[in-house]
This record gives C-alpha cells, sequence and structure tokens, in this order.
C-alpha cells in the first residue's frame, strides 16, 4: 500500500554509484526514471522496478544502509535494472495530478519500454520486480501482454484481499497508516526514515479509488498472466492477508502462470527494500530472474 513517514524535509535523493536519471518517452508523455547498466559487459537481462503508492522510484536505491540498494546490486550483478516514476509521479506529476488507471499505466509502461529498448540493450528480456501498488501494475501489464516479451514477475507486498476494512485504505492526503507500512521500527536501518522522506510522493486520486476495487481487479486480471510469478510476503506484511487460505485462493486465480512461488521474507515489514532485510529479498528476487533465464532456454522450441 501507500508509505507515510514522519515529517522531514524535502531533499533530492542521492544516488548510488552508477545510477543515473533518464528520461523515457511513454507515448508522449516523460516518464522521469532512475538507470543502473553492469559496467563492462551487455546485460543478462532487464529488471524493469516499479515502485509503491505514495512512493517514487527512489524506493529501490535506498541509502540508509551499505547493499540497500537494488539499482546498485543489479549493475553488479550483470543486469540493467531501469526504476521509473509510475505515471502521476516524477516528472509527470505536474502534467497528471490525478495519476491514471491501471490499465492506462499499463499501456504508458509498455510505451516507455519500447522506447528505452529501441536505443539500449536490453539482454534476454523484461523482468517486472514490483512493490505494492507497483505489483498492481505488474500484473495488469503482464495480462495485457499475454507474457509475450516477459520473463517473469516478482512481486513483494501485494497481494489479493486486503487484511484491514477499506476504510483503512489512504485518504485524501495520499497516506495510509504508518504502523501497517512500516510495522517495528527496528526491521529498518538508523536514518531509513530520514532517507526516505525524499522517495516519498503523494499518491494520485485514480490510485486510491482504484485501490477499492482491486480485489475485482485482480480477479480479472490474474487468469491471464502467462509467466513465471513469484510473491513475497514480509513477516510483519499488515496491508495482506497472506495466511493459508489467502494463499491457496491466490494460486487458484494464477493457474493460467507457467508457475507460481509464494516466499516468506523473515525480518521484514511492508517497505522490504528499505529495510534490514532488502539485500536478502533483492538477492532472492535476481536468483528468481535467473530461474526465468533457465525456464526460457530449456523450453521446447516454438514455446
Amino acid at each position: 500500500m501507500t508509505t507515510h513517514v514522519p515529517a522531514v524535509l524535502p531533499a533530492v535523493p542521492a544516488l548510488s554509484p552508477g545510477v543515473r536519471r533518464i528520461t523515457l518517452d511513454a507515448a508522449g508523455l516523460g516518464l522521469s526514471a532512475l538507470l543502473a547498466e553492469p559496467e563492462h559487459t551487455a546485460p543478462r537481462a532487464t529488471v524493469v522496478a516499479l515502485h509503491g503508492g505514495g512512493m517514487n522510484s527512489g524506493y529501490f536505491d535506498g541509502q540508509a544502509h551499505p547493499g540497500q540498494s537494488l539499482l546498485a546490486l543489479g549493475a553488479r550483478l550483470g543486469y540493467t535494472v531501469l526504476a521509473p516514476d509510475r505515471p502521476g509521479y516524477g516528472a509527470s506529476a505536474a502534467v497528471l495530478p490525478d495519476g491514471l488507471r491501471l490499465a492506462d499505466q499499463a499501456d504508458r509502461l509498455a510505451a516507455a519500454l519500447d522506447d528505452y529498448a529501441a536505443t539500449r540493450p536490453t539482454g534476454a528480456g523484461i523482468f517486472l520486480l514490483a512493490h505494492s501498488y507497483g505489483g498492481k501494475l505488474a500484473l495488469t501489464a503482464a495480462a495485457r501482454q499475454a507474457g509475450h516479451g516477459l520473463l517473469g514477475l516478482d512481486i513483494s507486498g501485494s497481494g489479493h484481499r486486503y487484511a484491514v476494512p477499506l476504510d483503512a485504505l489512504p485518504d485524501e492526503s495520499g497516506h495510509g497508516s504508518w504502523p501497517l507500512t512500516w510495522g517495528k521500527l527496528c526491521l529498518y536501518p538508523p536514518g531509513a526514515f530520514q532517507d526516505s522522506g525524499a522517495r516519498v510522493a503523494p499518491m494520485p486520486l485514480l490510485e486510491r479509488r482504484e485501490a477499492r476495487a482491486w480485489p475485482e481487479l485482480f480477479a480479472s486480471v490474474a487468469g491471464r498472466v502467462r509467466v513465471p510469478v513469484r510473491l513475497t510476503f514480509a513477516q510483519y506484511e499488515a496491508w495482506w492477508r497472506h495466511d493459508e487460505e489467502a494463499v491457496a485462493e491466490l494460486r487458484r486465480h494464477l493457474a493460467g502462470a507457467r508457475s507460481v512461488t509464494i516466499d516468506r521474507l523473515q525480518g521484514a515489514g511492508h517497505n522490504v527494500s528499505l529495510g534490514w532485510a532488502a539485500r536478502s529479498y533483492h538477492l532472492r528476487a535476481l536468483g528468481f530472474l535467473e530461474e526465468c533465464l533457465a525456464l526460457r532456454e530449456s523450453a521446447p522450441p516454438g514455446r
């Protein structure tokens, strides 16, 4: 869900070494993004990291603890990592103050990735790694493309059945419950909340409205996902149900996916990429990408 942190002075977040800012053309809409590429080799694949509601792309370049940044880690391990600001965030916030619905976001994302791939190598293909609301976009995009061109989906902090009443979802301020979003303070490095001050952003109106309809929207898109899917629930995830019944139902909805993996991340709250467990999660996600690459190589001809 969305992110709420104690008030801090606004700042432009520092970037990890090797990470730079670029702009993508999403069918005429400029999307700001962070990019990290392998230094001395072509990328094995391209990880497209989709941030959640109330955050921006800086979520994937945490600076509170060494090794926390997905962008820096992915590039060191031979992948390109591209983290766009979703429509309604970053450079497009002024143009789209109310944001876009998921279907429209998926169209803009597809156009932005086409723009990127037209001038830069993507390696074996695109792998969507998404957090919270970004997971909703990843599933929607995969369903609309029927899996073509995608290696797989790795989603954290997102499910299909809320563990809270709808009136606990983000309000007009665009922020939800601090305890639900973060969990125990000990799950995050010292300075994590100050570091996160420049990574939060208002959650657009259309996202807040569509969040309430997600259980129904999920049912309409999940059955059309064909690529491997991995879902990670933090030990202290409180926004989403992840009990045995809910997980079994998730699997049934995703029955058309090539594989479905449900993982648990110990010692983590909802914002896994900003906590002590960030590196552990990122390594597991990139390990899943390697599984997707192996599946692609071993697939029978014509599949």
